[in-house]
């Protein structure tokens, strides 16, 4: 129905509501809900003003240069470390987060960091599959087409093999071509 400037009928009361829906408004008087008792607020109150500050690790922790401190918690489970930190730590020494420049180099020191993995993967003794780990062999398994008519991205996909098997066959190719020259050289 349109809304038009006449108003129609008037809506139903709360006690019509309740007549005819059973349940309905039951959390309406505190004395009619369910949980009431347990409803009641427990006054704690917290110890301090400001929660005592964490210790900053060694190496420093990164900081926004909005914040004039380091918030008084803060995660420690994965420091920054190489190239990919030395990254972070520019983007947050540099730039705001309001600034697209700060977000790009913080996806940079991802791919840096990812970049890194693969070639600590290729050096071990148990290298990345790619071909089980990008689920390629579940997709053709598990409904391939219907699985990509459903997505969102439907202009996309055509980027998907690029992305995901693009830097595999440029890093055979690399590979390839330092092979040649060492013994093209020798």
């Amino acid at each position: 129905m349109a809304y038009t400037a006449e108003k129609p009928t008037p809506p139903p009361s709360a006690e019509e509501l309740r007549a005819r829906i059973p349940g309905w408004g039951a959390d309406l008087d505190p004395a009619d809900r369910p949980s009431y008792p347990k409803d009641q607020a427990i006054e704690v109150g917290a110890h301090w003003t400001f929660p005592e500050e964490q210790p900053v690790p060694p190496g420093g922790r990164e900081r926004s240069i909005e914040h004039g401190r380091l918030t008084p918690v803060f995660g420690t489970a994965q420091p920054l470390h190489g190239a990919s930190g030395a990254i972070r730590r520019f983007a947050y020494a540099r730039f705001s987060e309001a600034r697209a420049a700060h977000w790009l180099l913080l996806v940079a020191a991802d791919r840096v960091d990812a970049g890194g993995a693969h070639v600590r993967s290729l050096l071990s003794r148990h290298p990345d599959n790619p071909i089980t780990e990008t689920g390629i062999l579940a997709e053709r398994r598990w409904s391939p087409i219907g699985g990509r008519l459903g997505r969102a991205d439907l202009r996309h996909q055509w980027m998907d093999p690029v992305i995901v098997a693009g830097p595999w066959i440029l890093a055979v190719v690399g590979v390839v071509a330092v092979a040649r020259r060492v013994l093209h050289r020798r």
